[in-house]
């Protein structure tokens, strides 16, 4: 790393910690039995002046459900030149922005979507089935919520490679550039770069919606109002900047989880083969065990505040939760090690909490159930393919890379 991390505000030196040192602590292949290791030394790692990380349910608990004293108004070096509408916006705003969001992704609009999100995966599906074998990661989750977001958006299939492209620039710089992978003005340049594409390309698509309407997702934030005015560019542009790298990464990398855990566990692949009608209840038990999105974005103490354990937080802190670990810490799941398909009882927090709980976690859960019903209902039987049962779990978000499966 070329940078001092001491330099940096609190929010982004948590965030090159967390993907730089943190897996050295928590590798991301088998995490769950570290998370509970951390739980059992206090629930609270504290590296550097500046930044902290909750472990337990209960401190994970008190950070998400106190907006008032971890703030998610900050910056965030992700190609933006904007906060992140409504990531980076807190109350009373943020419900402003959220009563115009949460309608257009509630269940029934979800169900409304379902017939067109399994065409899409099987549109994918139809590309492999017959020849006995894929790389899952490249030729179905990379793609698969993707292809969604297009539907919702209104954009054609010919613009897939595009999302792609400005995902990966955000997301996975060291793809576009890879000095990225160590050099972090390197990743900031190809993240600053890749930024003002996807403004210029949202521009372009608002442009054309305000000349002729749809019933889009792009026409519904035109005309939609907070406080009984419309939102201005600049905020569409924020929400669209938001929903492109929220919305495809998390569902792809739940993906790769998800799928590397069914093809090691034939028992529980079976389950869900036998009953089908079990695989919503599947899907949220392989979000707590799995949890692909392993930590939150960091938020700063607005004041001293004292922890439920005692600790006291200094302002200025910015403080990132581990979703991961509260999905498994032992008060809240005394059998949290055991993958139950029929678990009743599923408190997991892998979408997040309080406020700022994940705006598309309808439209996640629908993703992840269409294509788990639809894969096995093609493809019941497969494996790892030989020779390639070492799984690759790069850092960043939970996920494996390359992950080849045989039927």
């Amino acid at each position: 790393m070329d940078l001092d991390p001491m330099l940096l505000p609190p929010p982004i030196r948590g965030m090159m910690y967390t993907q730089m040192a943190l897996p050295n602590l928590v590798p991301l292949d088998r995490p769950q039995q570290p998370y509970v290791d951390m739980i059992e030394q206090g629930g609270l790692h504290c590296p550097m002046d500046g930044v902290a990380f909750t472990f337990s349910r209960e401190l994970t608990d008190f950070v998400l459900r106190n907006h008032e004293l971890f703030s998610s108004a900050v910056d965030l070096p992700l190609g933006n030149i904007r906060p992140l509408i409504p990531l980076n916006v807190d109350p009373p705003k943020h419900s402003l922005y959220r009563k115009i969001l949460d309608p257009l992704f509630a269940p029934k609009r979800m169900d409304a979507l379902e017939d067109d999100i399994a065409a899409r995966a099987n549109r994918f599906i139809d590309n492999f089935v017959d020849r006995g074998e894929c790389n899952f990661t490249d030729e179905f989750a990379e793609l698969f919520p993707s292809a969604v977001f297009l539907g919702l958006m209104g954009l054609p299939w010919d613009e897939l490679d595009t999302l792609m492209e400005l995902r990966n620039g955000i997301l996975h710089p060291e793809r576009i550039n890879p000095a990225a992978e160590d050099d972090v003005m390197a990743r900031f340049g190809v993240m600053g770069e890749t930024g003002q594409r996807v403004y210029e390309y949202f521009n372009s698509q608002l442009d054309a919606r305000e000349s002729s309407l749809t019933d889009d997702i792009l026409s519904h934030f035109i005309t939609a109002e907070v406080d009984g005015e419309r939102m201005s560019r600049e905020e569409i542009l924020d929400l669209c900047y938001l929903f492109l790298i929220a919305g495809l990464d998390t569902v792809s990398d739940s993906l790769t989880c998800m799928f590397a855990y069914l093809a090691t566990h034939p028992e529980q692949r079976q389950f869900i083969v036998d009953d089908p009608d079990s695989i919503p209840t599947a899907v949220e038990e392989m979000l707590r065990w799995e949890s692909p999105v392993p930590y939150g974005i960091p938020r700063v103490a607005t004041r001293d505040v004292e922890l439920p354990n005692g600790t006291v937080i200094a302002e200025g802190t910015a403080v990132s939760i581990s979703f991961g670990a509260a999905n498994v810490d032992p008060k809240e799941f005394p059998d949290g090690f055991d993958v139950r398909f029929d678990r009743e009882v599923n408190r997991h927090i892998a979408f997040g909490g309080g406020v700022h709980r994940c705006l598309g976690s309808h439209l996640a859960r629908r993703e992840l159930r269409v294509a788990i019903a639809e894969f096995h209902r093609r493809i019941p039987t497969y494996q790892l393919k030989p020779g390639h049962e070492q799984l690759e779990s790069p850092t960043g978000l939970r996920h494996f890379q390359n992950l080849m499966l045989s039927w």
